[in-house]
């Protein structure tokens, strides 16, 4: 058995991690521990807030209590608001406080991206204009190609979390481009788990949503590889692990 540890702000789209857990079809635990969002807004002062070192603190230790291998911050914008650089630091210091690898979400996209070998995104973000230009800055820093973003303009994550399978497809609809070899919803607040087949059939590419690169993450940190199609292409390229 083989635990990953998540980090997740508040409550929206949790249920997306046993979803996923059950989609593995493997010797994998998923544990989830909310952390204390704050104040729910897409902005970035709140953000940052809610990514801070002393609000992760707390989950941090029940996570490594729990016995897991590997720690994952499951917030793409509370982790792209603090900078390319300021993303790093907070990773390091998890890691640090668990004593174990971690990562955060913003760096699962990246790293997604380089499993699959696309170079050039486009982005479908939930977000305001300003807070989703901030994820596009981050991923122009690890060396992607953003073709462009479509903004949602939701502020708070409660509301993205009502979002359901025809949101979904057309928030993905709009932002996809040509040019771009895979499309990224970068909120894991939003409900994606049980879209991605549709999604990517849909588009004709692979399409990386927040909750699926996360566990993807925390998968790669603890150096297992899981075939899950049902996970979208992310999950077609590691070879078959037998439970």
């Amino acid at each position: 058995m083989t635990a990953l540890g998540f980090l997740y702000p508040g409550h929206s789209a949790e249920d997306d991690y046993p979803r996923i857990e059950q989609l593995l079809g493997s010797d994998i635990r998923v544990d989830v521990v909310h952390t204390d969002i704050g104040e729910d807004a897409h902005r970035v002062d709140a953000l940052r807030r809610m990514g801070a070192a002393e609000r992760l603190a707390p989950g941090v230790e029940e996570l490594r209590l729990a016995g897991v291998e590997s720690v994952v911050w499951a917030c793409t914008s509370g982790s792209f608001v603090y900078g390319f650089d300021g993303a790093h630091e907070q990773v390091r210091a998890l890691a640090v406080a668990a004593g174990m690898p971690a990562s955060s979400t913003s760096f699962a996209f990246v790293n997604a991206l380089r499993e699959l070998g696309a170079r050039t995104v486009a982005v479908g973000a939930t977000y305001p204009d300003d807070v989703a230009e901030l994820f596009a800055g981050f991923l122009r820093a690890a060396g992607v190609e953003v073709t462009g973003v479509r903004s949602s303009g939701i502020v708070t994550a409660a509301e993205v979390g009502t979002w359901g399978e025809a949101e979904v497809l057309a928030l993905a609809r709009a932002a996809d481009h040509p040019d771009a070899q895979a499309v990224l919803l970068p909120d894991t607040a939003l409900h994606t788990a049980a879209h991605l087949p549709a999604l990517e059939k849909d588009l004709g590419k692979p399409v990386l949503t927040a909750n699926q690169v996360t566990v993807w993450e925390g998968l790669r940190l603890a150096d297992r590889r899981i075939h899950a199609p049902a996970l979208g292409s992310l999950f077609l390229r590691e070879p078959i692990v037998q439970a």
